[in-house]
């Protein structure tokens, strides 16, 4: 044989495959009977009695039952809610403590964490670097979207979740649900990419955050409500919402000009702001004069038709009187501001001048008397 210079298969030496040498030549295989035997007598050694009759056989029964009987405790931290399953359904819940069910397969217990927020991140991970620490990987095939403008957005986002309050929750969490993180992942992965479909890029990268959150939020935990699986969404944060890598200059850029594109717009807005009412006070202003003007002139009108009817009527009366006296009264208008020379032409035999006394001139003229003291002042 190959292997007797060896010593057999396994190595060198007489030893087996569990590394326990052969019986040397010569010897016998140990007896069976002689270890049963053996057995057999330390375990009368500790009975009591030292019988291994009916009475053994009774107190190994009884203990069998005390230690059947005593797997039923079980504890539930804080956090956690016990579910008491018989034979496979749900019976009754344990509040945190030391509690008791029967023994399997009578009852069992299942014991979910109820109150441990959960966050789960799509489009980054951690990873743990001996020499750098906790770092962030992206992952694009999770976090490149399209949107409704036919644009890719580079979203990075988490969710947190929490098992639903209440017993029916935590059942629906722990019976309907075999991978909840994985669950709870496609199924907001799957929404951030509907709501950020029919969302165009610019709200999408300024101001439209808050509401894409509380969109995918809402579709999240309807989802998950229609697969009753007892978990509630607490929150969805955006953590990164930018162009992808290859594009970010370019964005920039539109970004910038929209910007400036809005400064404008706002400054335009501003000036119209201020010259617009402008315009519309002296357009009203005009309009007002207008209107008064107008008043008056149809005021004026009115009266002077009025007056000219009273005359009229008056002239039906007394026609020489009324003749004679609207000529002195247009006398009286036209000469009443002139400066006028009377001339008699009907005295006989001289050159019709009359003496002239020039009342406006003297009228016209400056006092050039000195002022008197008031009466009572100083002497």
């Amino acid at each position: 044989m190959p292997w007797s210079n060896q010593g057999g298969p396994w190595g060198s030496g007489p030893k087996g495959p569990w590394g326990s040498g052969s019986p040397p030549p010569g010897s016998s295989p140990p007896d069976l009977e002689d270890l049963l035997r053996r057995g057999q007598d330390k375990l009368r050694n500790v009975l009591p009695g030292g019988n291994f009759g009916g009475t053994g056989l009774l107190f190994i029964t009884l203990l069998a039952i005390a230690l059947w009987l005593s797997s039923g405790i079980f504890q539930v931290a804080p956090d956690e809610l016990g579910l008491v399953m018989r034979f496979g359904k749900f019976n009754r819940k344990a509040d945190p403590g030391l509690s008791y069910h029967l023994p399997y397969p009578i009852e069992s217990v299942e014991i979910p964490k109820v109150t441990r927020v959960t966050a789960i991140s799509i489009g980054v991970r951690l990873v743990e670097d001996i020499h750098r620490g906790t770092q962030t990987r992206d992952v694009p095939e999770e976090s490149l979207m399209l949107t409704g403008d036919e644009n890719i957005v580079d979203v990075d986002f988490t969710v947190f979740w929490v098992v639903a309050a209440g017993t029916e929750g935590a059942s629906d969490f722990r019976f309907n649900m075999q991978n909840p993180e994985g669950t709870v992942k496609a199924v907001a992965e799957s929404a951030m990419r509907e709501v950020i479909g029919r969302s165009e890029l610019e709200p999408i990268l300024t101001g439209g955050r808050q509401r894409i959150e509380s969109e995918v939020q809402q579709l999240v935990q309807k989802t998950l409500d229609q697969y009753k699986s007892g978990i509630t969404v607490n929150q969805v944060q955006m953590l990164k919402v930018e162009a992808p890598a290859q594009v970010i200059d370019a964005f920039r850029d539109v970004q910038a000009a929209q910007a400036d594109q809005e400064r404008v717009q706002n400054e335009a807005r501003t000036y119209a702001g201020r010259v617009v009412p402008e315009a519309r006070g002296r357009a009203a202003q005009v309009l007002q004069s207008a209107e008064a003007y107008r008043e008056q002139t149809v005021a004026e009108a009115t009266g002077q038709t009025a007056r000219f009817n009273k005359i009229y009527e008056e002239y039906k009366k007394a026609p020489d009187v009324t003749r004679q006296r609207l000529y002195l009264e247009t006398m009286e208008r036209l000469f009443g501001g002139t400066d006028k020379v009377i001339l008699d032409s009907s005295t006989q035999g001289s050159s019709g001048v009359v003496p002239y006394l020039p009342l406006p001139e003297l009228r016209n003229r400056p006092s050039t008397q000195p002022s008197q003291p008031a009466p009572g002042g100083n002497r």
